[in-house]
C-alpha cells in the first residue's frame, strides 16, 4: 500500500519542479517557435564604451545562439540575461572558461556549447560587460 503513494508523491514533485522549471525559463516551452526569444529583455539607456564593443563581438559570435540581446533562442541556446548567469552563480571565469573550453549542457536542453577560440581575451571582457550591463538593466545584480 506504501508503494503506489511513494510512486504517486514522485510523480507529483517530478510534475511540480517540471512546471517550475518552465514558468522561470528553465526549459523551452513545446508551444514555441524554433528561434524565437526565450526572455523579453529590456535594452540599458546607455552603454559604456566597453560594453558597446562588447555588444558588437556578441551579436557577431555570440547571439547566433544566445539570442538578440542574450535573450536566448528556443531550439538553439539559453538566455545570459537571465537569473542562473547572475554574478554570483556565473562569473565572468565562468564566461571566460565556457568560451575557451565549451560547456557541457547543465541547466538547459540545449546541448553542449562548444568552444569558440575565434574570441579573444579582450573581446570576451568587453562580452561579459555587455552581458552584465543587460543583466542589471534587466534587475539581475
Amino acid at each position: 500500500m506504501k508503494r503506489p503513494v511513494l510512486v504517486l508523491s514522485a510523480i507529483a514533485v517530478a510534475g511540480g519542479i517540471s512546471g517550475i522549471l518552465v514558468a522561470e525559463g528553465a526549459g523551452p516551452e513545446p508551444d514555441r517557435a524554433e528561434g524565437t526569444a526565450i526572455v523579453e529583455v529590456a535594452e540599458p539607456d546607455t552603454l559604456t564604451d566597453e560594453a558597446r564593443a562588447g555588444r558588437a563581438a556578441f551579436d557577431a559570435v555570440c547571439a547566433a545562439c544566445h539570442g538578440t540581446s542574450g535573450a536566448g533562442r528556443f531550439g538553439f541556446g539559453p538566455p545570459l540575461v537571465h537569473r542562473l548567469y547572475e554574478p554570483s552563480h556565473h562569473g565572468d571565469a565562468a564566461f571566460v572558461a565556457a568560451a575557451a573550453r565549451g560547456v557541457r549542457a547543465h541547466h538547459w536542453p540545449f546541448g553542449n556549447m562548444p568552444p569558440q577560440p575565434q574570441v579573444s581575451v579582450g573581446e570576451m571582457t568587453a562580452i561579459i560587460a555587455y552581458i552584465r550591463a543587460m543583466q542589471r538593466a534587466n534587475g539581475i545584480d
